[in-house]
């Protein structure tokens, strides 16, 4: 019984991935000209409604699952520092909000996951930017330090804030999907 609910998570998990690369590969634009490379897509969607269903552990799984499968593919341009960029950016705002959902599992647990994630998140790409933007866009620091506060820090507010109020306006459908499906597979497994 427990290892049927390990592979149906698995499938739910595989399908919510699909999903991710699919909107990545449809919905993904510039925000600030000035920086084309920092581009604004819905990926994270589907990861964080995987992490509220789950739980963070098994969102972190779907970011790095996204996150490479995206890299090596749709945003291939951006290599190997895309892949490690957006699993620590995604990661760490799953991880952060799914947390805070399971400890407070209800319409206000939701919103205080998403505003703490989407900090974190932006907190934690600071010194990354510093780190791989320096790296990726082969300048100086004081170059990616003068692009914090008028691009880094808003684009990641923004990117990380549309994705919070896009997936708390899905979340309650989705859930309701899920749980129609299982309740569906549960009754046709008694049945046959």
């Amino acid at each position: 019984m427990k290892q049927h609910h390990v592979v149906k998570e698995m499938v739910m998990m595989a399908m919510l991935a699909a999903v991710s690369i699919v909107l990545v590969n449809m919905i993904r634009f510039p925000i600030f000209p000035s920086a084309p490379f920092l581009e604004y897509d819905m990926a994270d969607v589907p990861i964080l409604i995987g992490t509220f269903i789950f739980g963070p552990l098994s969102g972190l799984v779907l970011t790095v699952v996204v996150s490479v499968i995206q890299g090596l593919t749709v945003s291939a341009g951006s290599g190997w520092v895309g892949i490690i960029m957006h699993i620590i950016a995604t990661g760490t705002f799953v991880v952060v909000a799914g947390t805070i959902f399971r400890m407070k599992y209800n319409r206000f647990g939701a919103v205080l996951g998403f505003a703490c994630g989407s900090l974190a998140m932006t907190l934690m790409m600071i010194p990354l930017n510093l780190i791989f933007t320096v790296y990726f866009l082969g300048v100086s620091r004081d170059v990616v330090v003068s692009m914090l506060f008028p691009i880094i820090i808003p684009f990641n507010l923004i990117k990380a804030g549309a994705n919070s109020v896009i997936t708390f306006s899905v979340y309650k459908a989705v859930e309701r999907i899920i749980w129609f499906y299982n309740a569906g597979m549960h009754a046709y497994r008694n049945k046959a």
